[in-house]
């Protein structure tokens, strides 16, 4: 009897390690995540996504996103349902920024903000799998997802984490940058005027490129090796 104990408590155990959202890490009162992987995966369906559309945009062509939307969604689930650990993109994540030192993050709102995800690539999943349609909807779905995974993977910004508070009570904790903590900027962090006419000058320099050197830069290059191919193809 007491063996049959010990054996259910170590099954417990270890289905509670498999089925686990965020680590446990010593310093840290609630359950993190790296948020280097994190980016790093969010990177990785950045490009897929963004290059399924460009199929779409310029070839017509609607399977990679079929292939894209369908693994993008079994990835979320994953991490959302079974454990990050698990998830594909965070393992290849993890491996790619395995040498850098972790930046931990909450892991509730991370939670809230990849169920989100789901809600969206459920919507494309159902137009484009099942309904094997495309429109408006679809496409405004698209660039919201594109939109969230950018921002988390070139500025580290989770937009789905801002709205966490709305429906949760719980304070944010351990934010990327220590978004979380109101605190008074460092002089490193301080645009000056002279920076903004600088941004405002350059702004008006590619205005006035685009004006002046339209004609010259619709120009076709010719090729260097003097292939001429192309134009024969055409």
């Amino acid at each position: 009897m007491y063996n049959t104990v010990i054996n259910t408590n170590g099954k417990e155990n270890k289905m509670n390690k498999i089925i686990k959202f965020g680590k446990d890490v010593e310093g840290y009162d609630i359950p993190v995540l790296n948020e280097r992987e994190i980016r790093a995966a969010a990177g990785i369906l950045f490009l897929a996504t963004f290059i399924s559309l460009m199929y779409i945009m310029f070839n017509d062509n609607f399977v990679p996103i079929k292939y894209v939307i369908t693994f993008f969604l079994m990835d979320l689930l994953i991490r959302v349902f079974v454990n990050p650990d698990f998830s594909p993109t965070m393992i290849i994540a993890r491996l790619i920024v395995r040498n850098q030192t972790p930046e931990y993050v909450g892991a509730a709102q991370k939670r809230f903000a990849w169920s989100v995800g789901i809600v969206l690539a459920s919507l494309m999943f159902y137009y484009f799998i099942f309904k094997n349609a495309y429109g408006p909807l679809t496409g405004i779905t698209c660039m919201i997802c594109l939109a969230f995974l950018f921002f988390e993977s070139a500025f580290g910004i989770c937009l789905g984490c801002k709205f966490y508070p709305l429906f949760f009570k719980d304070k944010l904790q351990y934010c990327p940058g220590e978004l979380c903590v109101v605190k008074q900027k460092h002089d490193i962090q301080k645009t000056s005027k002279s920076q903004f006419i600088v941004l405002l000058a350059f702004v008006s320099l590619i205005f006035l490129t685009v004006y002046l050197m339209n004609d010259r830069f619709s120009e076709k290059p010719y090729d260097l090796l003097g292939n001429n191919k192309y134009e024969q193809i055409k």
